[in-house]
């Protein structure tokens, strides 16, 4: 099966958030399960173009039509994790993509609408004729939209199209003259059951588009594809889901094995495996002494991740002093986007810089991120909502226990040691219910006791996750079973 996948954000090149090592990760899955396998992404001036294997310029010289006029673009291949990747770089006088950062200019909505244009423009002129197409999130969206008009009579006519929802808080809401722009008339989509916005009928939502006019929508994990049918977390699209029930379902991401795996990881000083499973503690003695932390027998709590409000970072600061007075550890690695958040932790750091129990890294380490997961007894992760997360995934292959709230996926993949109706070797971790701090200390509550009173019930639970298989492949099994059934017109 020929697949191109295209989307803003590549790992390792082009890395913001969790879509990045989900067009990684599935894609060399599929790749490993003997599918060709192409990516096309925006040529950034930030991205790390020396992670991409012989990159060179592409023959197809692109001249792309959009904003009445023919935008020059070239195109740059290479290889990464062994896909082979297109770079689509403008040569506009507005500098798309020169702009230092992937996200967060006032034009971001042009920016993709441009890349989404071009990338169909360059599959036809360089005669690429996928049986899949897979988009992913707003930024690609508008693909989906224009196969189905504007190119509509194209040898791309017969490609298939799946479009994946990452986080439907962020929809891509536009007004008509951007349809115009990208040569689509905006009086066709104009009709709620089309791509005006639900919420704010003025607006085009591209997400809507995605949705719509794709052949199969999925979502990052089954909870979260119910959550976003049913509830206020489908940030008004819940009526647009529904009435496409039939085609949404919720796939959860996979994890890079070879890169998150204790057995082999070299960002840790001592490797284990469920078999040496006390040489985890060797990592413990190594955390401890690497942010001084007192050597004492007791459990290291962590939070490993961005702090904003979707996070739960007021339970995250509750459970950090909580936590501290109940006799545990504590280790934070994070940081905010938001300037009132980042100033608080830095003061609570300062405040807590003599307490040799706990240790706050305001930043995005990804070495010290190993050590934490290896060396920590258990990971917080109080999220008001979670279309999938992966840091409960990699800690529970590293042995270290999941504390969550039950929402999204992390719902579908950490199940309670003692509430869960799940058969007893399948519960590893512990969960709350209310986004509240009675419920939370709960949880932290009953961690701390089986920790202290049951070591070898705690050890069963970290052996259960790390037995656990999160890895691509059987998602990729799910995903290549949604492109058959498309290209068979079964769905």
């Amino acid at each position: 099966m020929y697949i191109m996948m295209i989307a803003s954000e590549c790992a390792p090149v082009s890395k913001v958030g969790g879509l990045a090592d989900v067009v990684d990760g599935l894609s060399c899955e599929l790749l490993r399960k003997g599918h060709n396998v192409e990516i096309i992404l925006p040529y950034y001036d930030c991205m790390n173009h020396s992670l991409v294997e012989n990159i060179q310029g592409n023959p197809v010289e692109l001249y792309v039509p959009f904003k009445g006029k023919q935008i020059k673009c070239t195109v740059h291949t290479g290889m990464v994790h062994g896909n082979v990747c297109y770079f689509i770089k403008s040569h506009s006088g507005e500098r798309y993509f020169d702009r230092g950062s992937f996200y967060g200019a006032g034009d971001d909505e042009e920016r993709f609408a441009l890349f989404s244009v071009a990338a169909v423009e360059f599959m036809l002129k360089a005669g690429k004729q996928p049986d899949v197409i897979h988009c992913h999130d707003w930024q690609t969206a508008l693909i989906t939209v224009l196969l189905c008009y504007r190119y509509k009579n194209s040898f791309l006519s017969n490609t298939k199209l799946c479009y994946t929802i990452h986080n439907i808080k962020h929809q891509g809401k536009v007004t008509h003259k951007l349809l115009d722009t990208a040569g689509l008339n905006p009086s066709i989509f104009t009709e709620l059951d089309a791509m005006a916005d639900t919420l704010s009928p003025t607006y085009m939502n591209l997400m809507k588009g995605g949705i719509v006019y794709s052949d199969y929508v999925t979502t990052v994990s089954p909870k979260y594809a119910m959550e976003t049918r049913t509830s206020e977390l489908g940030e008004g699209l819940e009526s647009v889901l529904s009435a496409n029930a039939s085609k949404y379902e919720g796939i959860i991401n996979g994890v890079e094995y070879d890169v998150w795996s204790p057995e082999k990881d070299h960002n840790i000083p001592v490797n284990y495996s469920v078999d040496t499973i006390d040489d985890k503690y060797k990592n413990k003695e190594e955390l401890r002494k690497k942010l001084s932390l007192r050597n004492v027998f007791k459990p290291i709590v962590a939070v490993v991740g961005r702090l904003d409000a979707q996070k739960g970072v007021h339970l995250i600061r509750h459970s950090l002093l909580y936590s501290l007075n109940k006799g545990l550890q504590f280790v934070l690695l994070g940081s905010s986007p938001d300037n009132e958040i980042d100033e608080y932790f830095h003061h609570l750091k300062h405040y807590l810089r003599r307490n040799s129990d706990c240790c706050l890294n305001l930043s995005y380490d990804e070495e010290l991120s190993h050590l934490i997961y290896a060396g920590s007894d258990m990971i917080l992760i109080p999220s008001l909502f979670e279309p999938c997360g992966l840091t409960q995934m990699i800690a529970m292959r590293y042995g270290t226990v999941p504390i969550v709230r039950n929402t999204g996926g992390l719902s579908d993949t950490v199940f309670d040691l003692e509430l869960s109706q799940k058969p007893l070797i399948e519960r590893n971790g512990f969960t709350f219910e209310d986004f509240t701090y009675e419920a939370i200390e709960s949880a932290l509550t009953r961690a701390q006791f089986v920790w202290n009173e049951k070591p070898y019930t705690f050890r069963e639970v970290m052996i259960t996750g790390m037995k656990t298989d999160y890895s691509w492949t059987l998602s990729a099994d799910r995903y290549l079973s949604i492109y058959s059934k498309m290209l068979s017109g079964k769905n």
